[in-house]
């Protein structure tokens, strides 16, 4: 019987592989957020047709800002260059910031329809933290996939008013982080109300709306006249889209800056806070359709 012999060293031993991240631990949210990255990643056609969206409707805001603006100079303390300016970062934060909701909303919605939402429940993870995270790297995708190409756009076409001082690009990227924040905290408050109706796309809907005219997304804050102002600038939608766009804009500096992240920062722990409350009221007793 012939035998075989090895010849030559004997084959290293393979290093044990990578434990996964503890439960809890921020390197867990940390794994969260970048999976949460390269899943909207994948979404190649979906991306450049929204890229693409967002940058024709830019065109269409900003000259019609600009006849408006032409008309009336100086309308809502803006110059016409910064008017135009102010179109294509709103255009640039439209998906960062989740404007037309979605993202884990979605995810959320169909889990209350399958009844997984009742799994998710017993996973040795903070459930709000766990969609934070997820929903902080869907931001950062969109900032980078959807927010450059339509603010170059805007840029090549039009005469813009861009900062070349780092500390206010900091201040404005601070700024979105507190927005995305904000925006998640609302649209958290609104995917529980499922817990109770099954079903939050009416909710979701009337949001919308409510997102859309106080976040400056339509039109800046600045020109709501009366009351409708006053109410407009304590609500957390201008932390959306208005309070970024001015710290960029240079409309906010210096102390007029810090107290509009200030205010973002203020709205974005009352409402995780509020999410965390809510959240534990409704898992006091959990009802999952059929059975």
């Amino acid at each position: 019987m012939a035998t075989s012999v090895q010849l030559g060293p004997p084959p290293e031993p393979t290093a044990d592989p990578a434990p996964p991240p503890a439960a809890g631990s921020p390197a867990l949210y940390r794994a969260v957020a970048a999976g949460s990255f390269r899943r909207y990643s994948t979404y190649r056609a979906a991306t450049l047709a929204g890229a693409f969206t967002n940058t024709v409707f830019g065109f269409v805001l900003a000259y019609t800002f600009l006849a408006l603006w032409r008309a009336r100079p100086g309308l809502g303390g803006y110059d016409t260059a910064q008017a135009v300016t102010f179109i294509w970062i709103s255009q640039a934060l439209l998906a960062t910031v989740a404007v037309f909701g979605g993202g884990f909303q979605d995810d959320i919605q169909e889990r209350f329809r399958t009844g997984d939402i009742a799994i998710d429940l017993y996973r040795p993870v903070d459930f709000q933290g766990w969609w934070l995270a997820g929903d902080l790297g869907r931001a950062a995708f969109h900032l980078l996939a959807r927010g450059i190409a339509p603010a170059l756009a805007g840029a090549l076409a039009f005469h813009l008013r861009i900062p070349r001082d780092p500390l206010v690009w900091g201040a404005f990227l601070l700024s979105v982080l507190l927005a995305v924040v904000v925006s998640f905290g609302l649209r958290f408050l609104v995917a529980l109300t499922g817990f109770w109706l099954h079903d939050s796309d009416g909710v979701r809907a009337l949001v919308l709306v409510v997102t859309l005219f106080f976040s400056g997304m339509l039109l800046p804050i600045t020109l709501f006249p009366g009351p409708l102002g006053t109410a407009a600038a304590v609500l957390p939608f201008s932390g959306l889209i208005q309070i970024p766009a001015d710290i960029l804009l240079g409309h906010r500096t210096g102390p007029a800056a810090a107290t509009g992240l200030a205010f973002q920062l203020a709205w974005a722990l009352a409402l995780v806070a509020l999410g965390r409350a809510v959240l534990a009221a409704a898992t006091r007793k959990v009802v999952v359709q059929g059975g």
